[in-house]
């Protein structure tokens, strides 16, 4: 028996089964010089893929809303325009294509965000599927599975997940990756686990062998003897028993045992991320991240494309829905759009300093949410806010917006509720002031923790210092939920953090009115909220807010 322990884990479960192991189909291409003349007929043959494969992901897309994006990068026209570059510089159009690929994920892989660093995934599955087309291959890696398996791999792209007998895949491992890869993603959405970026697994796994892995604890048993298999099958029974346990009980409220009760939400990315809101009972959203209607698209979208994806939003929600305004720059790009090089783009120009310079994109995003305000509860954050003027020129062009829709009778929520994602050192010293201005306060501990501490979290040689726990980050949390407080609004959280069960009870104890998170988290924290006592939890939080260190901080957590 070997036991190997997987750092990442993302995705919940347990599973006993034999192992799969997946040989990657021979996709290499020979590079040679073509003629002038045969040119068109190399472009006439990418036009001609390109039509397959559009045709196949759309059918992919009508089940599955990741095949969407991957349709935007087969028709963007800078992808294609990248291709028939090379061609007609006599490049044989099978090695174009994959040329154009590696420079598309070349400049993904260079972004500091790991979601979007992971979507350099999509290009190559997009790339994959042209080639198989030109050389006449299938991709299908799984056609001899007949039995419950394990699926072990290098990686795995969206196409291979679609390719899969489901009731026969009890469980992923995978080399690379990582926990915002669609592996994770979608194995977490078909309630199946996960373990990802695993090192040298293939290398100690061979099809037919039996592997016991564990996605809570990140533990992989290869070949465990039978006190072993008791021992994890044992295991396994008793996180079912939770799991059905905590299903039953998602519909209730986050009321801890002497009364006090918080809002659970969850964070979305589109349309079929609200499904599942629905399916695990989160309350509402605390997060829709709309900048992902702009990045899985090939132009900007009109007001009247944004203004349909948020009603159909808020209207199968039937709850609140806070929707952050776009949010881009830094390591979110647009294939057709061309920013500026910045020697510090997080820094730089992004999120709301692109909106306020480029009024007639925002103000096109402003009326689509206004509009879709007249069909339920909806809710705008503006993100990377600094300062009080920036937030009064966004609330100075909503009015400017709703004066239009007035003028044009089109129906809107005149008291629609504009709030401000704090984020910045900046956000949290003027959150006094902000709150007078605001109608609510989101936290966003992700970029927070990042600026708070001065520590990129895509940088591996500092990660172990990005730590929401430190005294200074929940410092910071402390003085944003006072300030709002005083002020009388609402203060919620929808970084990772909010989601961190071991940050529940210290939360709670800050006064947290919103938590947002993975949709399939929230039923966790409701549950922990209604086992904790509100009055211990704050006296633990003003020892927490106390303490001198990391260590100090978890040692009384745990």
């Amino acid at each position: 028996m070997e036991r190997i322990v997987a750092e990442k884990t993302f995705s919940k479960g347990i599973a006993i089964e034999k192992a799969y192991t997946v040989q990657a189909v021979d996709l290499t291409c020979e590079k040679y010089t073509i003629s002038k003349d045969e040119v068109s007929r190399e472009i006439a043959e990418f036009e001609a893929a390109v039509e397959k494969v559009n045709k196949d992901l759309s059918e992919l897309a009508l089940t599955d809303a990741i095949f969407e994006g991957h349709l935007a990068i087969v028709n963007d026209f800078s992808f294609a325009d990248g291709v028939k570059t090379r061609i007609s510089e006599l490049t044989n159009v099978q090695t174009a294509i994959s040329e154009t690929v590696e420079e598309v994920e070349s400049e993904f892989e260079k972004m500091d965000d790991e979601y979007i660093r992971e979507r350099a995934a999509d290009v190559a599955d997009v790339g994959n599927r042209l080639l198989a087309v030109l050389q006449n291959k299938s991709l299908n890696k799984f056609a001899s599975i007949r039995d419950p398996v394990i699926v072990v791999a290098d990686d795995l792209a969206p196409s291979d997940m679609a390719m899969l007998d489901l009731n026969k895949v009890k469980g992923f491992i995978t080399e690379r990756g990582g926990v915002t890869s669609h592996v994770c993603i979608m194995s977490h959405n078909m309630g199946v686990p996960a373990l990802v970026g695993v090192q040298g697994i293939l290398k100690k796994v061979t099809s037919g062998d039996l592997v016991a892995m564990d996605a809570f604890s990140g533990e992989i048993l290869v070949n465990p003897d039978e006190k072993a298999v008791k021992e994890m099958l044992a295991k396994k029974q008793m996180e079912e028993n939770r799991t059905a346990v905590l299903k039953e009980k998602a519909a209730l409220p986050a009321v801890s045992v002497d009364g006090h009760q918080v809002k659970v939400y969850a964070n979305v990315g589109n349309l079929e991320d609200v499904d599942r809101v629905l399916k695990f009972s989160a309350e509402g959203v605390g997060l829709f991240r709309s900048e992902f209607i702009f990045m899985e698209n090939d132009h900007f979208p009109s007001e009247e494309e944004q203004f349909e994806i948020y009603r159909q939003a808020v209207t199968r929600l039937n709850r609140e829905l806070i929707i952050r305004t776009l949010d881009i720059g830094a390591d979110k790009k647009l294939s057709y759009y061309q920013f500026p090089q910045e020697g510090n783009p997080y820094l730089g120009w992004r999120a709301v300093r692109v909106c306020l310079d480029k009024k007639d994109m925002f103000k096109a995003q402003l009326r689509a949410l206004l509009r879709a305000s007249a069909f339920g509860t909806i809710k705008v954050m503006v993100p990377m806010i600094i300062s009080c003027e920036e937030l009064d020129q966004v609330n100075a062009l909503m009015e400017i917006c709703k004066a239009e829709l007035s003028r044009e009778n089109k129906e809107f929520n005149p008291e629609l509720s504009v709030g401000v994602m704090i984020e910045t050192p900046a956000a949290v010293l003027c959150a006094d002031l902000l709150a007078q201005r605001a109608d609510f306060f989101s936290i966003g501990t992700n970029d927070l923790t990042q600026y708070v501490l001065a520590v990129d979290r895509g940088n591996e040689a500092i990660s172990s210092l990005y730590n929401s726990f430190h005294p200074a980050v929940l410092r910071a949390v402390a003085q944003v939920i006072k300030a709002g407080h005083q002020a009388g609004i609402e203060v919620g959280m929808c970084g990772e953090f909010a989601g961190n069960p071991k940050a529940t009870e210290i939360l709670l104890g800050l006064g947290l009115d919103e938590f947002s998170m993975a949709a399939s988290e929230t039923p966790v924290i409701k549950d922990i909220v209604r086992n904790l006592d509100y009055k211990k939890a704050v006296q633990k939080a003003e020892r927490v807010l106390n303490c001198f260190t990391v260590k100090e901080v978890t040692d009384i957590l745990n």
